[in-house]
C-alpha cells in the first residue's frame, strides 16, 4: 500500500448540513467502513446492505442508529464522536464529502455509491418537500450554523431541477465536485464504486462483490435472509430503522424517507432538452468515461484502473 499515493485533506466544508472538521479528531479503527456518496444516490440503501452482511441477516438492525453521518453538522462532534467510539461491532458511517474535505485512512474500506443525477433530483426533491419544521429547525436553528439557511423548496420539480443545475447543486451542494473526487482515486485498492443502477440490475451479484471487497466469508453468510432484508419492500416496511431518529423530520415519517428507490421518474417530467442540459454539464464537468458511468451504471472497466 506504501507505492499509493493517498488523498490528503486539504480544506472544511462547513454549511447549513456539513461540518467537515469533525474527520479531524476521529480516531480510525483498521476494519471501519466509510460509506460515500453524493445524498439520495442510494446511501441508504448500501448502509443497509452492509449491516445485513456484518449482521448476517439479522432481522430489525438500527441501521440510522448504528451507522451516522460522521460530517452532518448536528448532532455535534462532542455527542457523536463519544458513541462511535463506544461501538463494538465492526463500524460503517457515512459521509457526503468530496475527498479533499476528508480524512482518508489507508486501512479503512471506502464504498462509494453513485446515481444519475438527475434520479438524485427527484428523490431529493422528495426529500425536501416532505421535511418538517422539526428539520428546518434542526439545520437552521442549532449553533454552529455556516452561511445561509437550508430554504423551502419551490413548488415546481421542474424549477428545482433546473436550479439544481444551473446553480451547482442548490440549495444542496456539488455534485460534479462529489463524484469526480471518489472517481478521480478509483485506483486505490481500498475504494469500491458501486453504481444504484447495477444494484437494481443484479442485486445479488453486487452484494456479493461488496462481500467480498470487506472480506466476509461468502460461505458463512444467511444469504437467503440478507437478500430479503436489503430488498425494496423489506426496508419500506422497517423504515423507521432507517430513517434519521425514526423518521421525526419528514411528514408521513419514515416511510416518506424511504419513498420509491425508482429510476427514471424524471423522463414523464422534463423535455429533451431540459434533459441534454444535464448530460452536456456531466461531460464537461466529469469527462466522457466519468459521465457515461454515472448515467447508465456501466463497470468501470479493469484497463482504466491505472495506477499513481
Amino acid at each position: 500500500m506504501e507505492n499509493y499515493s493517498w488523498p490528503k485533506k486539504i480544506r472544511e466544508i462547513q454549511s447549513h448540513h456539513f461540518d467537515s472538521t469533525i474527520w479531524n479528531g476521529f480516531k480510525f479503527r483498521d476494519d471501519d467502513i466509510v460509506v460515500a456518496s453524493y445524498a439520495k444516490s442510494g446511501t441508504t440503501w448500501m448502509q443497509q446492505i452492509i449491516a445485513q452482511l456484518l449482521f448476517n441477516g439479522a432481522e430489525n438492525v438500527p441501521v440510522a442508529e448504528i451507522s451516522p453521518w460522521l460530517d452532518l453538522r448536528v448532532p455535534p462532534a462532542n455527542i457523536k464522536l463519544p458513541a462511535v467510539e463506544a461501538q463494538t461491532h465492526r463500524r460503517f458511517l457515512k459521509t457526503h464529502l468530496p475527498v479533499d474535505a476528508l480524512v482518508y485512512s489507508p486501512k479503512a474500506k471506502y464504498i462509494y455509491i453513485a446515481r444519475d443525477g438527475r434520479d438524485v433530483v427527484w428523490s431529493m426533491y422528495n426529500h425536501h418537500v416532505s421535511a418538517n419544521e422539526k428539520w428546518y429547525a434542526a439545520l437552521n436553528d442549532t449553533p454552529g450554523l455556516v452561511g445561509l439557511p437550508m430554504p423551502k423548496p419551490v413548488d415546481s420539480i421542474r424549477q428545482y431541477y433546473l436550479d439544481w443545475l444551473q446553480n451547482d447543486g442548490h440549495p444542496w451542494w456539488s455534485l460534479w465536485e462529489n463524484v469526480d473526487s471518489w472517481w478521480n482515486i478509483r485506483h486505490l485498492p481500498n475504494l469500491l464504486l458501486v453504481h444504484f443502477a447495477a444494484l437494481k440490475r443484479d442485486m445479488e451479484g453486487e452484494i456479493r462483490k461488496i462481500a467480498s471487497f470487506l472480506d466476509l466469508p461468502s460461505a458463512e453468510l444467511n444469504w437467503e435472509a440478507i437478500l430479503e432484508h436489503c430488498g425494496f419492500d423489506y426496508m419500506k416496511a422497517h423504515a423507521d430503522q432507517s430513517a434519521p431518529l425514526g423518521g421525526i423530520f419528514w411528514n408521513g415519517g419514515a416511510k416518506t424517507f424511504i419513498y420509491k428507490g425508482q429510476n427514471g421518474r424524471w423522463r414523464d417530467v422534463l423535455t429533451e432538452e431540459e434533459s441534454k442540459m444535464y448530460e452536456k454539464k456531466a461531460m464537461d464537468k466529469l469527462g466522457e468515461e466519468c459521465a457515461h458511468w454515472l448515467m447508465t451504471g456501466e463497470a468501470v472497466k479493469p484497463e482504466h484502473h491505472v495506477q499513481q
